[in-house]
């Protein structure tokens, strides 16, 4: 079987998982703000959870074209799932598996692969968002261990997650050079989950502060070498930003399809409203755009695959796509008019979940800021 019929193959898979799985239950969870941590594990059984690690460790042992296929499919239906799946294998899962010890990626990797907990990753806190070099959190070293307090917030699997990828400030006083990166058990003594976050979109997706009141961890708790993690943690973000593009260019193509969809079947004036220029120059440019976009995501794919740099290639797909997907969720309902506006239809989804895309794992203006550096040898 070719790489090609190998990622179609997958694909099928999960798109007729998510439409059967997931569909019927997605407004129900946006609507309860439910994060449905049964179903994880199920994906876990498919591969999903561990798509991009090894087989000895419990993953799927395939590369990121699989992976931006899944998170297409899973968006097209329910965002809030698609960025679950992508914050766990990105961030938290791929962060211990490329820079923890042989003996952190055998106690850790094949329970995250498997879907038997979530994982989450700390970077974000109150005063350190867009400026991660801005890290407050501290880790201080206490006999053989560490003593972890500080406050980290917008934190994906907070609430349900079973365990952390935490970066705090190792050497007071200092710059990015200062931050180290740590394995943190959620029911560590000293971890307390805070407040979950009522969110606009991406509902399904749990969020919420994490709160590390003098967290004892031991010294094995260490990722990597001490005063790496901030580095650690952008080669991460490169990885992350592309599986963002994925799910960006998912939620495009659901808005897009039920926009497409309600066109053809509305009638104003004594015909299908897809007969009229207004609607059918709209429907156009969103599907050049959505195409435009996954163009880019697989790009920076491919280059992640062949083992290249993506930095470049992974915030022109991250910034394209999620932008795109706030516009053409955004036309998908002004398509609908007054029912692009009610709940009953999918589109106000699409364009709620949307524009968190254009937010995580940097914002645009960072993207741009990104682009312009690399595009300038900088």
């Amino acid at each position: 079987m070719s790489d090609v019929e190998s990622v179609d193959e997958f694909r099928a898979l999960v798109r007729d998982f998510a439409r059967a799985e997931i569909a019927p239950h997605a407004r129900a969870w946006d609507e309860r703000s439910h994060c449905p941590v049964e179903l994880f594990a199920r994906l876990g059984e498919l591969g999903i959870m561990g798509i991009l690690f090894p087989e000895e460790l419990g993953g799927a042992g395939l590369g990121y074209r699989h992976y931006v296929a899944i998170l297409e499919e899973l968006a097209a239906v329910e965002g809030g799932v698609a960025l679950t799946v992508a914050a766990h294998n990105s961030l938290c899962t791929n962060h211990i598996y490329l820079y923890g010890s042989d003996a952190q990626r055998t106690a850790w990797v094949p329970r995250l692969a498997r879907g038997e907990i979530l994982g989450a990753w700390g970077l974000t806190e109150p005063e350190a968002g867009s400026d991660a070099g801005g890290t407050r959190t501290t880790a201080v070293r206490a006999g053989d261990g560490w003593v972890l307090s500080g406050t980290k917030n917008f934190i994906t699997h907070a609430s349900v997650g079973g365990v952390a990828v935490v970066m705090a400030r190792t050497t007071p006083g200092s710059d990015h050079h200062g931050i180290s990166a740590f394995l943190v058990p959620l029911d560590a003594p000293g971890v307390v989950r805070g407040k979950k976050e009522d969110k606009v979109g991406m509902r399904v997706s749990d969020t919420a502060t994490l709160i590390f009141e003098d967290c004892r961890v031991g010294a094995d708790a260490l990722l990597g070498r001490e005063g790496q993690g901030f580095n650690q943690a952008m080669a991460v973000l490169d990885g992350g930003r592309i599986s963002i593009a994925a799910l960006s260019v998912g939620i495009a193509r659901g808005a897009f399809e039920a926009a497409l969809a309600y066109a053809r079947e509305r009638r104003q004036f004594g015909r299908p409203i897809a007969q009229f220029q207004a609607t059918r120059f709209k429907l156009a440019d969103m599907a050049t755009e959505i195409d435009a976009a996954r163009l880019l995501t697989e790009r920076a794919a491919a280059l992640k695959d062949a083992g290249a740099k993506t930095t470049l290639a992974s915030s022109q797909a991250k910034l394209y796509a999620s932008e795109v997907a706030v516009r053409v969720a955004e036309q998908a309902v002004q398509i609908l008019g007054g029912y692009g506006y009610i709940k009953d239809y999918p589109v106000e989804k699409f364009w709620r979940d949307a524009k968190l895309c254009t937010i995580g794992e940097g914002t645009s203006e960072i993207q741009r800021l990104v682009i312009a550096r690399e595009i300038l040898g900088e």
